[in-house]
């Protein structure tokens, strides 16, 4: 079972520890927006499910958001992102992570993508 998981709306989750989630945005998704110059994270302790705005993001070109992967409680925010959102632009799936959270229901794994089905779903994009 892969551990990185990727969304049609390029977001990726990584599995860490079992049921802890970290989340952010894949590089196609930086691309796609350009030099990030803001980022609201959530509070820890939110209960987010499934498809509902996690962070929202500012970029030079667009404003956007990160919608859940999974469903969760959120345990931990990527603080730097505040004063440093282009972190996501230099390093979107290590540093430029967002939030984890502790995972609800794992089952909502098996609606995203591995990383071959996201690569070739991102070719079929071209």
């Amino acid at each position: 079972m892969s551990d990185l998981w990727f969304t049609e709306d390029h977001e990726w989750v990584r599995i860490e520890d079992g049921d802890v989630a970290v989340v952010g945005i894949t590089d196609y998704a930086q691309e796609q927006l350009g030099e990030l110059v803001f980022v609201e994270l959530p509070e820890v302790g939110a209960e987010l499910d499934q498809g509902e705005e996690g962070a929202v993001i500012e970029s030079v070109k667009a404003a956007g958001e990160l919608k859940l992967p999974v469903s969760g409680t959120v345990t931990e925010v990527n603080e730097s992102l505040v004063d440093e959102p282009g972190q996501v632009n230099a390093d979107p799936v290590g540093d430029g992570w967002f939030f984890r959270l502790r995972i609800k229901d794992a089952s909502e794994l098996d609606g995203l993508m591995d990383e071959p089905a996201y690569a070739a779903w991102l070719e079929s994009l071209d």
